[in-house]
């Protein structure tokens, strides 16, 4: 369940505070509140009016695009000190797809309004914002092109490379998705990714405990994501 946090928002709270002036900094921590979440909860649903900038402080999110007989894409998952749902906010007036929390999450919500301000004083925070968008879009290119592209165990590899070097920075980890969530990430089905993780497992390229993964060999994943 989501509350909003009344505490008031610090200045050290403000994304990439270095690059505002002491005025800016004001404008922004004065129309911004921080809003937790619970594992599970919907951040903002696709279809709904944009209203706020949002920036990720603490938790992980994951970003997806509802469609048809409740079959959706994972597009990415966000980690804290990230902004959420930009491309959509600057964009147009609605978002064309959902977030929803995978773990206890905080969000800085920041009134869009204001924030249009400050970019329009300043130019070098507005460069590095069109430089984050600019990934943001880099990414979702490279991601599309992959998954036309790769066989079954170069995804099921790039998904393992995902998580390794984007969202735990370890070859350790416990998955923050079902199985069914990990294939719409992956752009596979449910059964074939669970049989290509078994074939990884089998081969000692990876441990797997439920939803605990150890990596044993990165070369080998990586050879298989190069392979495609």
């Amino acid at each position: 369940m989501k509350s909003n946090n009344q505490q008031a928002v610090s200045s050290g709270l403000i994304p990439y505070a270095e690059y505002l002036t002491t005025e800016q900094i004001g404008l922004i921590r004065n129309s911004s509140n921080i809003v937790k979440y619970s594992t599970k909860d919907t951040i903002f649903k696709q279809n709904t009016r944009t209203s706020h900038i949002m920036f990720v402080k603490s938790g992980l999110v994951k970003i997806y695009k509802e469609g048809k007989d409740q079959k959706n894409i994972i597009y990415k998952l966000v980690t804290p000190d990230h902004y959420l749902g930009n491309i959509s906010v600057f964009g147009e007036d609605t978002f064309r797809y959902s977030a929803a929390a995978l773990k206890e999450t905080e969000i800085l919500f920041i009134d869009i309004t204001i924030f249009k301000q400050v970019l329009e004083l300043n130019g070098r925070y507005a460069t590095l914002l069109l430089e984050l968008l600019s990934h943001d879009n880099l990414y979702m290119f490279d991601k599309i092109i992959a998954q036309n592209q790769q066989q079954l165990p170069g995804k099921v590899a790039e998904l393992l490379l995902y998580f390794v070097n984007t969202i735990f920075n370890s070859d350790e980890f416990e998955i923050p998705l079902s199985r069914t969530e990990l294939a719409e990430l992956a752009g596979t089905t449910k059964e074939s990714l669970i049989r290509t993780l078994t074939e990884f497992k089998n081969d000692k390229i990876i441990d797997i405990d439920g939803k605990k993964i150890k990596v044993n060999s990165i070369d080998i994943i990586t050879k298989l994501s190069k392979l495609g």
